[in-house]
Parts: structure tokens; sequence; C-alpha cells
């Protein structure tokens, strides 16, 4: 048990660093620099959550940057400072990286030795992987604010 937490608690810390190192990159207000590693490690966990509870990547990515929209929704009406501020540094650490980066491997090892068809087979395999991802990423923040904005209108 102690050891899972331990473990979370590093992923926590070391998925804060890269939602910061993007957010200053876009020049985010230092005041919300805080906010933005929080957001990082909020995702990031709550997806490593979700994939310790059997969920597949493609899922518990949706479900966090769903949880991710809903936190920074919170916060941009709580400090008054445009949602994207939020969301954009903290969806950093859910970004596929390994499936892109093997599906431009196998894209090289196409050029450079022929087309197999075990290489088309991993190629299909995890360009559609990040597709789903980068997909569930995008539903998954537009989601909680298409909620609000459809549930808190004023009425006519």
């Amino acid at each position: 048990m102690f050891s899972i937490i331990i473990e979370y608690i590093l992923n926590a810390v070391f998925s804060a660093i890269p939602a910061v190192g993007f957010a200053m990159v876009f020049n985010v207000p230092k005041e919300s620099l805080l906010k933005c590693a929080y957001g990082g490690a909020i995702g990031y966990c709550s997806r490593q959550m979700f994939m310790d509870f059997g969920f597949s990547i493609e899922l518990a990515t949706f479900f966090a940057s769903s949880i991710v929209g809903m936190v920074a929704l919170y916060w941009s009406r709580k400090y008054i400072v445009p949602r994207p501020v939020y969301t954009i540094a903290s969806i950093i650490p859910l970004l596929p990286g390994n499936p892109a980066f093997s599906a431009i491997i196998n894209l090289i090892n196409m050029n450079a030795h022929g087309v197999s068809p075990e290489l088309i087979s991993m190629f299909i395999d995890n360009a559609l992987r990040t597709i789903i991802v980068l997909g569930g990423i995008g539903f998954g923040l537009a989601l909680p604010s298409l909620y609000y904005i459809r549930y808190n209108r004023p009425i006519v």
C-alpha cells in the first residue's frame, strides 16, 4: 500500500514538471503556474488510476482529460482567467509520446528496409492509438465546458 502511494506521489511530481515547463513557454502568469502544475499532476495521476482499474489508455485518457477540463473550468471561473491557460499546460503529460514515436520509427523502418506486413501492422496500431488518445484529450477537454454552457445559460 505504501509503495503505491509513493508511486502516485512521484508520478504527480514528475508530471507537474513538464506542465509548468510548457506553461512557462506559453507565458502563463506567475500566479497560475502552481495551478498548472496541479492540473498536470491531477491529469496524469487520474489517468494512471483509471489504467490501474483496468481501463484502456484511450478511455483512461478521455476520463483524465475530462477531469482536467472540469478542474480548469472551475479555476477559470474562480480566478477569472481564460480556461486554456490551465488546460493547455495540464494536458501535456497526457500526450501519447510512446505510440507516436513508435509509429514514426515504423515509418522510417519501412522506408529504410522495405515494407513488410509486420511493420504495416505495428504502424497502424501505433498511429491509431495516437489518434484516438489525441481525440480523447480534445473531446474530454471540450465536454465539461459544453455541458456548463448548455445547462447554465439564461432561460429566455
